[in-house]
C-alpha cells in the first residue's frame, strides 16, 4: 500500500531537544574552518558538498556531526539559524583516505515572510549558489524524520530544476529513537519515495544529537555510526566516473589492475563480446577516488538482431547506473598494438559519439608495447592512421599492462602506471566534460544510433524489444512499450 507523505514522517520528537541551541562559532576548531563564499568558489582541489533542506531539518547539526565540532549554531524549532550560505572547510577521513571537502550550509526553506530568511529569499539564494558555483559534486537533501512531510517532494522538485547532473543524496535526521535500528526508516519508506518520483544517489539514516556526559552507550554508538555513514556517503559521491572500453582481449582488466596497483579485476572469457556487458571497480590513487566501468565493446562492425536486443538491455542498465552515479568524466579507449579490428571505428562512435554525444573527453590507451625499444615509438609511427578512421582523441598512453619478472619489464610496468594515472588525473580535472544528459532520452538516442550498425538494415520489431526490456531490466511492460515506440 502506498504511504502518504505525512505517514512517512510519523514519529514523535525527541524530548531531549530544546527549542534553540546556540554554540559560539570557533573558527579555530580543529579540522574545521569557516571561509568566505567567494574564496570557496575559486577552489579546485576540494569536493564541494551543498547541504539544503527545510528550516529546522538539522543542516547545521549535520555539519557539526561531520566536522566533530560545535562550530555551527544550531536550531531545532521552526525558525532557522542560517541566514546566508556559509562555507566550512574540513578534511574527512574514511578508510585511511583523506578527502578535502567544502560544506555549503544554505539557508532553510519553508519559512514565512516573518521568518529568519523568507522562503522566496532562501529559494533565490539557492538558485544563485548553483549558478555561481561551477564545481558541485554532491547535494545533500537533509530532512527530519519527524516532520515537514509536505515539503519533501516540493523541495525535491525545486532542486531538480536547478541541479543539472549533480547527484542528490538523502540524509534523514532525528532517528535516535528509531527501533530496531535507524536504517529501518529507509527500508519502510524506500518504495513510497520511489513511487512519489524521487530518486536519490544514496541515503543515510542518522542522528545528529549531541552526546552528553550521562548518555548511554547506545546513544554514543548511534552518533558514531551516523558520522561514519555520512562520511562514507560523501566519499562515494565525490568519485570520478571512468568508462573503460574496447574489444575483448585487448587488456582492459589488466589496465584496471595497473591503475589500482593491485589485482582487483580478473579477465573473464564468458562474456559475449557484442552486448555491452559491464562491471565497475572503485580505485583510489593520489587522494582521489575513481569508479571505473569496465565495458565490453563490439567485435564486429555490424550487429545481428540478437546482439542488438542484448545491447539494448545492457545499455539501459549502464545508462541508469551512470545516471545514478552522476554521469561520465572520462572515456578510456583501449586497443592492442598490432591488432586492427573491423570494429575500431564502430567502438569509437558507439561510446564517444552515441553514448556521450562527444561531450566527454576520450583518451586512447595502447597495450602490448613491452617489446618496443621505446613504447612511445609506436604512436609516432601509427598515429596518422587514426585520422583515416576519423578517430580523434584528447590524449594517449603507450603502455604495457604485463608485470614481468625481470627488472626491465618491472620498470616498464611502473612507467606505464605513472603514464595512465597522469592521463586520468589530467582529463578528469575541472571543466573537461560538458553536462551529462542521461535518462531515457539518452537510452533511446543510443539505441536509435545503434540501429545504424544493424546488419541488413534497421528493422527492429517492437514485439522483440519489449520482452527483453521487461524481463531483463525490471521495468513495466507499459514503460518498455513506450521506450520501444520511441526507438522506432
Amino acid at each position: 500500500m502506498l504511504l502518504s507523505l505525512s505517514s512517512i514522517f510519523a514519529m514523535p520528537p525527541d524530548p531531549r531537544k530544546s527549542s534553540f541551541t546556540s554554540h559560539t562559532s570557533d573558527q579555530s576548531a580543529a579540522g574545521c574552518k569557516c571561509i568566505r563564499l567567494e574564496e570557496a568558489s575559486r577552489r579546485t582541489d576540494t569536493c564541494n558538498v551543498v547541504i539544503f533542506g527545510q528550516t529546522g531539518a538539522g543542516k547545521s547539526s549535520l555539519i557539526n556531526l561531520i566536522t566533530k565540532t560545535q562550530v555551527v549554531p544550531t536550531s531545532s524549532d521552526a525558525r532557522g539559524c542560517t541566514i546566508e550560505t556559509t562555507v566550512y572547510e574540513h578534511d574527512i577521513v574514511t578508510h585511511d583516505r583523506t578527502l578535502k571537502v567544502q560544506l555549503f550550509d544554505t539557508a532553510g526553506l519553508g519559512e514565512g515572510l516573518q521568518g529568519t530568511v523568507p522562503h522566496a529569499q532562501a529559494q533565490n539564494a539557492l538558485k544563485n549558489l548553483f549558478q555561481t558555483l561551477t564545481k558541485k559534486h554532491i547535494i545533500v537533501y537533509c530532512v527530519q524524520g519527524t516532520k515537514y512531510a509536505s515539503a519533501l517532494k516540493r523541495n525535491y522538485e525545486l532542486l531538480s530544476t536547478i541541479k543539472g547532473d549533480v547527484p542528490i543524496v538523502l540524509v534523514v535526521t532525528g532517528l535516535e529513537n528509531r527501533e530496531p535500528e535507524m536504517e529501518d526508516w529507509w527500508r519502510n519508506n524506500e518504495t513510497s519515495i520511489s513511487d512519489l518520483g524521487m530518486n536519490f544517489a544514496g541515503h543515510a539514516c542518522i542522528t545528529t544529537l549531541t552526546v552528553n556526559e550521562g548518555d548511554t552507550n547506545k546513544v554514543r554508538q548511534r552518533r558514531e555510526q551516523s558520522y561514519q555513514v555520512v562520511c562514507n556517503l560523501i566519499e562515494r559521491s565525490c568519485r570520478k566516473n571512468i568508462v573503460l572500453f574496447g574489444a575483448s582481449g585487448v587488456g582492459k582488466s589488466s589496465i584496471v589492475n595497473l591503475v589500482a596497483g593491485e589485482e582487483v579485476a580478473k579477465a573473464s572469457l564468458s562474456l559475449d563480446p557484442c552486448t555491452l556487458h559491464w562491471k565497475d571497480y572503485t580505485i583510489d590513487f593520489d587522494g582521489v577516488s575513481y569508479k571505473v566501468f569496465d565495458t565490453v565493446g563490439l567485435e564486429d562492425p555490424q550487429l545481428g538482431m540478437n546482439e542488438y536486443l542484448d545491447s539494448a538491455v545492457n545499455a539501459y542498465t549502464l545508462v541508469k547506473e551512470l545516471d545514478r552515479q552522476g554521469g561520465i568524466d572520462l572515456l578510456l579507449y583501449c586497443i592492442r598494438a598490432g591488432r586492427k579490428t573491423a570494429a575500431l571505428q564502430s567502438n569509437y562512435r558507439l561510446f564517444h559519439e552515441f553514448l556521450c554525444e562527444k561531450k566527454v573527453p576520450i583518451v586512447l590507451v595502447i597495450t602490448n608495447l613491452e617489446r618496443e625499444e621505446r613504447m612511445e615509438d609506436w604512436w609516432e609511427r601509427e598515429h596518422a592512421n587514426f585520422d583515416k578512421y576519423e578517430i580523434k582523441v584528447a590524449g594517449h598512453a603507450c603502455i604495457t599492462a604485463i608485470n614481468g619478472l625481470d627488472s626491465k619489464h618491472k620498470q616498464l610496468y611502473k612507467e606505464s602506471r605513472l603514464k595512465i594515472c597522469e592521463l586520468v588525473k589530467r582529463f578528469t580535472a575541472d571543466g573537461q566534460r560538458q553536462e551529462w544528459i542521461g535518462g531515457d532520452s539518452l537510452f533511446v538516442s543510443l539505441m536509435r544510433k545503434l540501429k545504424e550498425l544493424l546488419a541488413g538494415g534497421p528493422r527492429v520489431r517492437r514485439r522483440n524489444l519489449v520482452p527483453h526490456l521487461t524481463k531483463r531490466c525490471g521495468i513495466s511492460r507499459e514503460v518498455a512499450k513506450k521506450l520501444a515506440d520511441m526507438i522506432k
